[in-house]
């Protein structure tokens, strides 16, 4: 192990480098570790197993763009190489762009972390980051983001595997929801809270799932011009290379989810399952819908629409659904599930089947229209209303057999417009965009906000 004296006046202090323990300064606390280099670690643990407990790490010092974002560069923790880090009552701040917290980087490589507090301050921070196929297992941990592009629980290029049990995650910044997931991503038991970003963002062919857990999106603020509207979770391909194309995922079993502004879901450019199971959803934005599948700023217009398959088991549903010319929806639901609202008020738009089972019940808000029907005599209430079935009206109290509509899933790899795409063979580096951004070259450390929707700098 090598010794580098760092001179603060009128303070001499030791700071011990090595292949574990990457330019950490205690200044004469053994359970206080610090950095303030640009794009350094406190903690770095390659290749090995190491544990640290009671430590309190302070991270400051900045980076650009896709070394920090892809391969953890200036992360106050990092872990690479298939090593496997076990972090317990861990006091853990950054302050600094590009500063996040503990980041898994690569295939085999897993982090455990438990009973620990987590702070960033600066922009693009994450609390949580997973990349290359890494694996990050959190469990009781609280953790706040006050940057833009900071979502607590964050995740890039390569994705990995994430699974969090307990705590508390919220976040304040633009752009900065509480998850943003490129990965698998499973949260149980916690609190998530975001304040000026939807609460929930996946990309391309990745997953989030909560159970019993609370999500609140406050959703203040507007991130993008892409999209004209706000919305609580937002499903999404960005084409930038850095989530594969494919069949995403959205799954809720238990727990709550609370949106202040604008609408629940929102699909865009991609195709998704989304599946609920009794969890208590509340919008209390009376202009917002349930479901948005609708094209927006990404992907080739005419062909960037929302594709869903919507499943609801004893779920309620309460809001309308909206789905444009260019996107589809199958909506089922069993299982004494409910729903209370209207589909394309406005007229035949997209195509839409809706099959109700065992005991499903839906109550018209409005007229609404169509393309095919799955439901028994009693199954739908059309409440002074009327529903339109293939251009044709429903009659009340008649079942109904119809057809669910394919949903073709575009399986490209992620790549990008210059066909680069992700490499994570073998814990390898993700291949890096053309004309990427990072310290070394002069790069704008705003150039690539990860967790906004606006991905490419749009």
């Amino acid at each position: 192990m090598n010794l580098k004296r760092k001179i603060i006046m009128p303070v001499i202090a030791l700071c011990l480098v090595g292949s574990v323990t990457a330019c950490s300064c205690n200044s004469g606390n053994s359970n206080t570790l610090t950095n303030n280099s640009d794009g350094k670690h406190v903690i770095e643990v390659d290749g090995k197993t190491e544990s640290y407990s009671d430590k309190t790490v302070t991270k400051t010092g900045d980076s650009d763009g896709d070394e920090a974002d892809f391969y953890g560069e200036n992360s106050a923790i990092f872990a690479t190489n298939k090593a496997t880090l076990d972090l317990k009552n861990m006091t853990i701040n950054t302050d600094g762009k590009h500063a996040n917290a503990v980041f898994s980087y690569g295939e085999g490589t897993t982090v455990n972390i438990s009973d620990s507090n987590i702070k960033t301050s600066g922009n693009c921070s994450g609390a949580l980051m997973t990349t290359g196929g890494g694996t990050m297992n959190a469990t009781n941990i609280t953790a706040e983001t006050t940057g833009n592009s900071s979502a607590t629980i964050r995740s890039d290029r390569g994705g990995g595997t994430v699974n969090v049990t307990g705590g508390t995650f919220k976040t304040s910044g633009t752009g900065s929801p509480a998850i943003y997931s490129t990965a698998d991503i499973t949260v149980n038991d916690a609190q998530l809270e975001s304040t000026a970003s939807q609460g929930v963002v996946v990309e391309g062919k990745n997953s989030a799932t909560l159970n019993n857990t609370t999500l609140v999106a406050n959703n203040n603020t507007k991130n993008s011009d892409k999209s004209d509207y706000y919305q609580a979770v937002m499903i999404y391909q960005s084409m930038s290379g850095d989530a594969s194309e494919g069949l995403s995922s959205f799954t809720m079993n238990g727990g709550s989810l609370t949106n202040a502004n604008g609408d629940i879901f929102f699909v865009n450019n991609t195709s998704s399952d989304i599946t609920l199971s009794g969890a208590n959803i509340v919008n209390n934005d009376a202009n917002g819908v349930f479901l948005r599948a609708a094209a927006a700023g990404w992907g080739t217009s005419g062909s960037n629409g929302g594709k869903v398959n919507l499943k609801a088991t004893n779920q309620a549903i309460n809001g309308n659904m909206l789905v444009d010319e260019v996107s589809t929806l199958n909506l089922y639901m069993s299982d004494n599930s409910t729903f209370n609202g209207a589909i394309n008020p406005d007229g035949q738009k997209g195509n839409v089947y809706v099959e109700l089972k065992n005991g499903s019940k839906w109550t018209l808000t409005g007229d609404s229209y169509v393309t095919s029907l799955t439901c028994d005599a009693d199954s739908i209430n059309l409440n002074g209303h009327t529903l339109y079935v293939n251009g044709v009206a429903y009659k009340a109290g008649t079942a109904s057999t119809g057809n669910a509509i394919e949903i073709n899933v575009s399986e490209s790899n992620g790549s990008a417009p210059d066909g680069n795409a992700p490499d994570t063979k073998d814990g390898n580096p993700p291949a890096k965009p053309d004309g990427s951004s990072d310290s070394k070259n002069g790069g704008n450390s705003n150039s690539k906000s990860k967790d906004k929707p606006d991905k490419k700098g749009n």
